[in-house]
This record gives structure tokens, C-alpha cells and sequence, in this order.
């Protein structure tokens, strides 16, 4: 059996190059995880798992690390081109079960609706497996409140992080994460 997490941190961040794979690895920088071995994983908060900041996160990983992430991210060179990568949270109100992480990336939306976007897919994958109604036409703030009534679904957030396209077509990365840790003795 692979370990189960007992902690997870959200971080973000944009890096800029003339080179995709440098300009990728900044963005890794400047979300503070370019040091460890990142491996992508599929989209479940484990039960009874801890959100943390990412200052008390870090605080658990080692350099060179293989580290599981949920990571979304994307890249332009194109002048001007707004691009955005986001990480959406959904946590059941029983901590005892599991919830949702989602990963979206697009082109020509704001922190604000990629954010909104990829929150909404992991709320709506969680409603599915609680048996949450909901009707996939109605807009993101009329699901969002109809979540909140079923007192089945707790917490919804999300990291999204934008950039526009270097004028002069450096590449320009950006990069969403969930960070899952070991937390000893389930501090």
C-alpha cells in the first residue's frame, strides 16, 4: 500500500525565459517546489488530511525529495497572451472522507474565473460521489450556494496563478500545485 498524505499545501507561481524548460523551472522556483522530484498524481484530498500554509508545508520535504503534487501548468511565447494554471479544492464536511483537487489551465481568463472554473470542478466531482443535486446550467455562484446548503460539502477554494505573454516572446510559465506531505505523528 503507498502512503497516504497527511498534509497538503497550495502554492503557485510564473517564471519567464527564452528557453520553455527554463522558463518552466522558474516558475517551480518561485512556487518555492523546484527542488524536489515532483511526481503528478490524480485528484484526491485523502481523508483526514491537513491543509497547511505553504511556509509549514515546506517544513516537511527535503531537497531532491520525491514529492507527489496535483500540478497544473501552462506556457506561452506569444506577446500578450493571457494564460492561467489553477489547483481547485473541494473538502467534504467529514474529514473521514475524501475530497477533490481539480487541475485547469487555459488561455485568456483571469485568476478570477480559471480559479472559480477549476473550484467548480472539483465541487462538482465531489457532489457527485455525496449525492449532492445540482444542476450543471446553473451558473458557478448558484452551485456554489446550493453546496453550502447540503451541509455535505465544507470547504471550496482554490491557487490559480495568470501571466501575460513577455512583450519581446520570452516564454512566460505559470504553475498551479497541491503538495502533498508526511506530516510526522500527525502533528
Amino acid at each position: 500500500m503507498g502512503p497516504i498524505p497527511k498534509g497538503t499545501f497550495l502554492t503557485k507561481g510564473v517564471g519567464r525565459h527564452r528557453e520553455k524548460l527554463t522558463s518552466f523551472e522558474l516558475a517551480l522556483r518561485s512556487a518555492g517546489i523546484a527542488e524536489f522530484n515532483l511526481v503528478r498524481v490524480k485528484s484526491i484530498f485523502p481523508p483526514n488530511c491537513k491543509l497547511l500554509s505553504q511556509q509549514e508545508g515546506l517544513k516537511y520535504l527535503t531537497p531532491g525529495q520525491i514529492v507527489f503534487a496535483v500540478m497544473s501548468d501552462n506556457a506561452t511565447n506569444e506577446p500578450h497572451r493571457l494564460i492561467a494554471s489553477s489547483v481547485g479544492v473541494a473538502l467534504p464536511s467529514n474529514p473521514a472522507q475524501y475530497g477533490y483537487l481539480s487541475e485547469h489551465h487555459s488561455t485568456g481568463e483571469t485568476d478570477q474565473k480559471a480559479g472559480d472554473y477549476a473550484e467548480d470542478l472539483a465541487a462538482m466531482m465531489l457532489a457527485t460521489i455525496l449525492g449532492v443535486d445540482f444542476d450543471p446550467n446553473l451558473s458557478y455562484d448558484e452551485r456554489k450556494d446550493l453546496w453550502r446548503m447540503s451541509d455535505k460539502i465544507v470547504t471550496t477554494r482554490n491557487v490559480t496563478q495568470s501571466a501575460i505573454g513577455d512583450r519581446e516572446g520570452l516564454w512566460s510559465s505559470v504553475v498551479a500545485a497541491a503538495v502533498f506531505v508526511d506530516i510526522p505523528n500527525g502533528k
